[in-house]
């Protein structure tokens, strides 16, 4: 028997139950991982909430890291002892230790520690896909990272800035915007006192921003849309304050021939190749220091509850895991 969170319905953070789970051997194309670190992201607030529905009950979580203690039949890659970390579409992340298959995960550079790669996986190959697929930022493009002292927006600050972007952050919060500016962030815009709209105009003298990355939702749209110049693309990655609603898509054309996508991780690393290469381009960024994955604030696993009480008042600043 293993301890992990369940959740047995939607709802609130005390939906998350702690609770013994039995734990088999890895089925073929399995590894077995001890956990040591698991990532806790918005998107598992999604999950809690219903917004994004799954069959019930359910162990939450998308990330982790540890140490493979047992290989499954058809296994070649990987073999006990192995450090690793894993990104799945799949559920079942919060427990002490699981089952995955083989195809979700990575060997674990020995320079990163187990809480970094926890948190690495979801948020740094978020980022990659946000800058390097999504909208390929290179030297002199402007940029809008909404949410700048969170998670992913201090990496897309300090990733986009190392590649030459000029970097404006919105966040809500003068701690948090100390936090966006070591970040990268050359300036930073307190939502909740000013206009942000406005703001990026001043800031851009009036060329406003080739590319928005909205994480937060419904509280920065469509305001999002005037930040950008003609042409330019607005990223939704995410619903902080609550999904964007249906809008009326003439607003991209009335705004200045505009973009919108809203991709999603899953989908960029369903073939393992392009899994493999994103990881691959997120170390290198690792290693040259234009990506820095900080240690993160760790918790108990056992309090499930309280960090997502804290991650979903806005109350945290940067990565959080949970510790077995």
């Amino acid at each position: 028997m293993v301890k992990a969170i369940r959740v047995h319905r939607p709802g609130g953070p005390d939906v998350l139950q702690l609770e013994d789970v039995e734990l088999g051997p890895p089925g073929p194309g399995e590894v077995q991982i001890r956990q040591r670190a698991i990532g806790v992201n918005y998107i598992d607030i999604y999950r809690r909430t219903g917004l994004y529905p799954a069959e019930l009950p359910y162990i939450p979580g998308h990330e982790g890291a540890g140490q493979i203690v047992a290989v499954g039949e058809g296994v070649k890659d990987f073999e006990e002892g192995d450090r690793v970390a894993y990104i799945s579409g799949g559920l079942g992340a919060y427990i002490e230790a699981r089952n995955i298959a083989a195809e979700s995960v990575i060997h674990l550079p020995k320079s990163l520690s187990y809480e970094q790669g926890a948190v690495m996986m979801l948020k740094g190959l978020t980022a990659q896909y946000l800058l390097r697929r999504t909208f390929r930022v290179k030297k002199g493009h402007r940029i809008l990272v909404h949410a700048g002292a969170g998670g992913v927006g201090q990496l897309l600050c300090q990733w986009s800035r190392a590649l030459g972007a000029k970097v404006i952050a919105t966040v809500g919060s003068p701690e948090k915007a100390a936090i966006a500016e070591k970040a990268g962030a050359q300036d930073v815009i307190l939502y909740q006192e000013e206009n942000f709209a406005e703001r990026v105009k001043e800031i851009t003298r009036g060329k406003l921003c080739d590319v928005v990355y909205d994480g937060v939702g419904r509280a920065t749209f469509p305001a999002s849309l005037d930040c950008l110049a003609p042409f330019g693309l607005f990223v939704s990655f995410g619903s902080a304050s609550g999904p964007i609603q249906a809008f009326d898509i003439n607003l991209l054309s009335q705004k200045g021939s505009l973009f919108a996508t809203r991709p999603t991780l899953f989908a960029h690393i369903a073939k393992r190749k392009d899994y493999e290469e994103m990881v691959e381009d997120m170390l290198h960024a690792i290693k040259r220091g234009h990506l820095s994955i900080d240690e993160p604030q760790r918790f108990p696993l056992s309090d499930a509850v309280g960090v997502h009480a804290a991650l979903e008042s806005r109350q945290t600043a940067g990565s959080l895991v949970l510790i077995p």
